[in-house]
């Protein structure tokens, strides 16, 4: 069973995760199947560990983790690796792979630009 986890930095400000929650919304309906939860890098709960094992322990045998940083900065170059090793070694019987941040993703690029060039009502 997939578990995805949409994990992202973190804020002290709980409004900041609604859209990080959101993506989290809209993949839970997408796959009802899959099993779903967010997870923060610092100043918000649950952490990335305490979310995957959540998941594990809800059935999840393949957990998916999509990073939304839009750069690949040390965060996502430094911080996640180390994160996904650990894993990985915490959860031996169960696959972990995680997808390239979101700003890597030449369609969210393309959406943002679409976006950025779409005619307001005036």
């Amino acid at each position: 069973m997939l578990g995805v986890i949409v994990f992202a930095h973190g804020s002290r400000d709980p409004l900041w995760r609604q859209p990080v929650e959101a993506v989290a919304r809209c993949i839970a309906q997408a796959d009802p199947q899959a099993r779903v939860a967010c997870a923060y890098l610092e100043l918000s709960e649950p952490d990335l560990p305490s979310a995957a094992a959540a998941l594990i322990a809800g059935g999840a045998t393949h957990l998916r983790v999509l990073p939304l940083f839009f750069g690949m900065g040390k965060h996502a170059r430094e911080d996640l690796p180390v994160l996904m090793q650990q894993l990985a070694g915490q959860h031996p019987g169960v696959h972990c792979e995680c997808l390239p941040t979101a700003g890597e993703d030449q369609r969210l690029v393309e959406l943002l630009a679409q976006i950025a060039l779409e005619k307001t009502p005036a």
